[in-house]
């Protein structure tokens, strides 16, 4: 069992626990630079991610906006599912572009004047949700969007954590299964591996979850939110760049 694969689950577990994504954003990167394969960086990640969201959604089922959460599985999903399928077999570096765009997202909490613009863009979210999926399957990086997206919204700190977490793991959920259809024969982590990997990320959100999320109020919530996306926004351009 790795140990930087291990690290990487504890720091990104911690990520996810305090925002309902993050496993996947910053675990995916650093596993591939660190020269694992995409498919196994997947099969390692997918599940953690699906089991510290599944937590949440217990915990705050109650706050989920199920109007977003339906554009998120009509519009979002199914090309997740195609894309990904076609990534198994090329891939593509949309980084930079992903990553310039979550910068500008986060100077939203720091400049009005960015305020007008991103309340354009947001306008079309049927096209969207669409391009989140479509860049979800491709890189998985979907996630980032997703955070965007939510963050624009103005939700109360347990909307947005439990809104993120049943959109964020539906999206694992569909990858898994993809995965699990099309590429099987290519899934090289053992079962017991990837379950240790799995109950370091629940606990890591348990003590995350007791310790410092409980911790933080609606307005530091919102400023620590636009410092992820733009440390995000920041990962990704390096990722490209390198």
């Amino acid at each position: 069992m790795p140990v930087e694969v291990v690290l990487t689950v504890v720091a990104t577990s911690i990520i996810q626990s305090l925002f309902g994504a993050g496993v996947l954003l910053f675990g995916t990167p650093i596993l591939l630079l660190l020269g694992h394969s995409f498919i196994d960086v997947l099969v390692v990640l997918l599940p953690i991610s699906i089991a510290i969201n599944l937590l949440q959604i217990v915990k705050h089922h109650a706050h989920i906006d199920f109007s977003f959460y339906r554009r998120v599985i009509f519009l979002a999903v199914p090309p997740i599912i195609v894309f990904l399928f076609l990534i198994t077999h090329t891939r593509i570096n949309i980084g930079m572009v992903i990553g310039a765009f979550l910068l500008f997202i986060a100077l939203k909490e720091f400049s009005p004047g960015v305020v007008s613009t991103i309340d354009t863009l947001m306008k079309y979210e049927k096209t969207y949700f669409v391009t989140m999926g479509i860049v979800h399957g491709l890189s998985n990086l979907g996630g980032s969007l997703l955070t965007a997206l939510v963050h624009h919204k103005n939700y109360e700190k347990d909307v947005a954590r439990v809104t993120i977490a049943a959109s964020y793991g539906t999206f694992a959920v569909a990858q898994l299964l993809t995965l699990w259809i099309f590429s099987r024969s290519q899934i090289e982590i053992p079962y017991a591996e990837n379950g240790i990997y799995l109950v370091v990320g629940a606990l890591v959100f348990l003590l995350t979850d007791e310790m410092l999320y409980t911790q933080i109020d609606q307005t530091k919530y919102r400023r620590i939110f636009a410092g992820f996306l733009a440390l995000a926004g920041m990962v990704l351009i390096l990722r490209a760049l390198g």
